[in-house]
């Protein structure tokens, strides 16, 4: 009796589950690009939906409000199961998914436009639209394109905030970019605002374009779109709080030119001499022999002393000699100066020398030195027009009375000189030959004992000079970026020479 009382409540509990299992199939229809509904009275779970073709038909499940969406995507038919939380079959149903002028309509968007993401196609009030807020700006483009086989789709597409954000940052770090710092761009109720100041109205109008040049092409906002026009008065997509604050531009600060220039003189001479010189003298202590005429015509004869003498430098003499020089002087002088400025420097040397003789004699002196003026003016690329006038006075030699004899030269002229790169401006180039034949005793004086006559004189001789002096000036001017540039290399050298 106990094993059929269980029997009994074994059949009657698996009766009861299969009913509670059973649950009544129920036909609904989809019609493409309509959704549909569908209220359920029981908590669905999200792992136990069953759809039989899913090419035919896709869902959208909200288990808090018990609410299913059916989304058709082809015609066709398929089932659906839903099971609750429990995993049981609480659902059936048989979905017939048709299509109409506008389903058909939303297929065809969808399978252009499908993978744009933040894009929703649909029908609503029996009229197909294209909506939501796109995150890639670039999208429209090929939206613009599809609708334009579609002119009765309503559009109401605009851009997400995060976008337009995104586009406001751009815009700012352009503008910014653009030596426009204290000017800020953000969004404003779909607006962009350019906010900050400026030195100038120009500057203002340029901000504008680069903001206008970042706007999506076609992408307003639906009040705009509403208005027919992208531009409209007070709702642009761009509005400037952007204020003009003139100020005086400062200047820049002048650049400095370091110039240095440097005299060369080279003086090169050459000498030679040869010659022959046969001069014997009779002493003064010989006697003498005199002939004249007498008064009636004929010949007198008249002798003193004794014909007998001392005969001086009597074998001959030869000379030979040579003699040559080199010289270099370098004068240099540099100077600091502002570009376009003009500068002089000076450099003097006194010589002293005595004129006059004995009671007489007085003291003179005679100058010589470095006279330089320039004028540097920057062009471009470094290079250097230098306005150069240039005057240098040395010492070359000494007259008989020891008087200093200065050698002057000048120079005035302008070139283009590169920074840190010398040129020649100018140079002289004095060159003499002299030759002399029988003009110079050779090998010093001729002159005879002191009272003495010369019996005869032969001289033959030959001397060669030949100089030659070069005047060059160099200039290097180099830009720097201060006057104290290139001081520490002086520290340097004056260290160097206090540890020998």
């Amino acid at each position: 009796m106990k094993y059929i009382f269980l029997l009994t409540i074994y059949f009657v509990s698996s009766l009861v589950f299969a009913q509670a299992n059973k649950a009544k199939e129920k036909d609904i229809e989809v019609v493409l690009g309509i959704d549909k509904v569908e209220k359920l009275n029981f908590t669905p779970s999200g792992k136990g939906i069953q759809i039989g073709n899913e090419s035919v038909l896709t869902y959208e499940l909200l288990p808090q409000k018990r609410e299913m969406t059916f989304k058709g995507l082809k015609s066709g038919k398929t089932s659906v199961i839903i099971r609750d939380t429990v995993g049981d079959i609480k659902a059936r149903y048989l979905v017939k998914v048709t299509s109409n002028s506008l389903s058909k309509t939303v297929s065809e968007l969808k399978e252009f436009l499908g993978d744009i993401e933040g894009l929703d196609i649909g029908v609503k009030g029996g009229v197909v639209f294209i909506g939501g807020e796109l995150v890639v700006p670039h999208d429209y483009g090929k939206i613009a394109v599809v609708l334009e086989r579609y002119p009765d789709v309503l559009r109401l597409v605009e851009l997400s905030p995060m976008t337009q954000r995104a586009i406001a940052k751009k815009m700012q770090e352009e503008i910014q970019r653009n030596n426009m710092r204290n000017v800020t761009v953000r969004v404003v109720n779909k607006q962009y605002w350019l906010e900050g100041s400026v030195a100038s109205a120009s500057q203002e109008k340029l901000a504008i374009e680069i903001s206008k040049a970042y706007l999506p092409d076609g992408i307003e906002s639906l009040y705009q779109q509403a208005k027919g026009s992208r531009f409209v008065k007070g709702r642009e997509p761009i509005s400037s709080f952007i204020s003009v604050e003139t100020q005086e531009q400062k200047k820049p600060i002048p650049k400095i030119v370091k110039v240095i220039t440097q005299f060369v003189e080279l003086t090169k001479d050459y000498g030679k001499i040869f010659g022959f010189s046969w001069s014997p003298t009779l002493g003064a202590d010989g006697g003498a022999i005199q002939f004249g005429k007498a008064a009636d015509g004929g010949l007198t004869t008249n002798s003193t002393g004794t014909l007998s003498g001392t005969i001086s430098n009597l074998m001959p003499k030869l000379a030979s000699a040579k003699n040559a020089g080199y010289a270099r002087e370098i004068q240099s002088g540099m100077i600091l100066v502002k570009n376009g400025q003009k500068a002089t420097i000076n450099k003097d040397t006194e010589t002293p020398y005595d004129v006059g003789q004995g009671e007489f004699t007085k003291g003179d002196k005679a100058q010589s030195g470095f006279d330089l003026q320039v004028k540097p003016s920057i062009i471009e690329d470094e290079q250097i027009e230098l306005a150069v006038g240039l005057g240098v006075g040395i010492v070359t030699g000494f007259t008989t009375d020891k008087k200093p004899v200065i050698t002057k030269n000048k120079l005035s002229t302008t070139v283009i000189v590169k920074s840190k790169e010398s040129a020649v401006i100018g140079g002289i180039v004095i060159k003499q030959n002299k030759i002399s034949y029988d003009k110079d005793p050779p090998g010093g004086s001729t002159d005879g004992v002191e009272g003495g006559q010369f019996l005869f004189s032969f001289i033959r001789s030959r001397s060669y000079l030949s100089s030659k002096t070069q005047h060059v000036v160099f200039v290097t001017p180099e830009i720097v970026a201060s006057a104290s540039a290139g001081t520490e290399e002086i520290k340097k050298k004056f260290r160097k020479r206090r540890n020998l």
